[in-house]
Parts: C-alpha cells; structure tokens; sequence
C-alpha cells in the first residue's frame, strides 16, 4: 500500500496540467506568430518536493522475534508420605477408645496425653516407620502408633446447633440439629457443603461448620 501510495503521489506532480495532443503537436503555426521557445525544465526544487509530498508514517518495526509463550501454571506437587506413600497432611481418625500420644516415634518416648474419643478425626503431618505424627483440631499432637489409627473419615462439629439440610443449599429443609464438639462420619463434600451423618441423622452441613476436611477437598 506504501509503495502504490507514493507512486500515485509522483504521478500527479510530475504530470503536465495541460498535455498535447500528437494532433496538436503537427498542427502548423501561422507564418506572423514567433516559434516557441523552448524552455529547459527547471532543476527541482527539495524544498518545494518536501512540501507538496506529505510525510507518510513508516510501519511499526516488526519484533526481531516472537515473545516466547508462557507454560500454563503447573498443578501443585502432592507431598506423599516416605512411607506409605499417601498424601501428607491427610486426614484419618482414632480407631479405638485410647491412643497414646508420645514425644518421638517409638516407645521409648515418654507419654505426652491420650487421645479418648472413639472416631476423634486426626490429621497426619508425619510418617517415620510404624508412626504417623498427627495433630487435632487444635493443632495439637505428637506420634503414635499406626495400628491406632483408621482410614475411616470422621469430622467434628465446630458450631453449636449445626442444621443438618435435605440438600446443599441454605433454603432446603432441616432434617436434624448437631451439637457442638459431636463425632459425625464424614460423607460426601462439594466445595462449601459436606454431608454428615451420626445419631440417626444424615444430612449436609457448611464445611466451614465442621473440622476434618480441607477447605477445597471434593469428596464423591
């Protein structure tokens, strides 16, 4: 488009306002009227070039390359226990009555409390051999002994008077009301709502109503 542009530009400086005919040119002049006088073309003149040719704007430069394109973001890395080879932190509960929680992975290590709540849901942060470092609620814990604990998902409501829901909506019907502190089996979980059951009721809750589950876990 540059080059026909400037081409058309030429063209109509340089073009005669009033060119001849070949007839024109052969027509005889009358004997009385002098001959023409030849007239050499005057030597152009830069200033008056510059001002009858407007400037045209050059085009961009292109990129001597290509922007490289970006990764997509990576997933993040699961961490897996050395030992058993499952995700850490994960979330298991108590298998019996008692679990003896000591100071170092082994039974050397002195007693620093015991857990007393049947299902008490528990998070393991560390594996070493036949212990698994866990914490509760209250980020407490220490080791204890894998053969106390179970795969068996519990969760413990955090708010008095939880409403258990028909569905996962606010506006569904109430089914059941759970206490705070109470042990429940942990179900199903969406993104803000997890399904609950204990005492004969079965129902969903808030997740941010319960403890025993990440805040992004998707449970089918």
């Amino acid at each position: 488009m540059l080059g026909a542009g400037a081409a058309a530009l030429v063209f109509s400086v340089l073009a005669p306002a009033h060119a001849l005919s070949n007839h024109d040119a052969a027509a005889p002049q009358p004997e009385n009227q002098a001959a023409p006088v030849a007239m050499a073309p005057a030597a152009p003149d830069p200033a008056a070039a510059e001002a009858v040719m407007p400037e045209v704007p050059r085009p961009a430069a292109r990129p001597a390359q290509l922007a490289a394109l970006q990764p997509a973001p990576a997933a993040a890395e699961v961490v897996r226990g050395p030992v058993t080879r499952l995700p850490v932190p994960r979330y298991v509960s108590l298998k019996g009555n008692e679990g003896n929680v000591r100071r170092g992975p082994s039974l050397s290590h002195r007693i620093d409390w015991v857990f007393r709540h049947a299902g008490m849901p528990l998070r393991v942060v560390g594996e070493f051999g036949h212990w698994r470092r866990v914490e509760d609620r209250d980020g407490a814990g220490g080791w204890v002994h894998y053969q106390l604990l179970s795969g068996v998902r519990t969760a413990i409501v955090q708010q008095d008077m939880v409403e258990l829901r028909g569905r996962p909506d606010l506006n569904a019907g109430v089914i059941a009301v759970a206490e705070g502190g109470a042990i429940v089996r942990l179900g199903k979980c969406e993104i803000n709502w997890c399904q609950i059951s204990g005492g004969g009721a079965k129902g969903w809750v808030e997740k941010a109503a319960i403890w025993g589950v990440d805040a992004e876990e998707i449970r089918d």
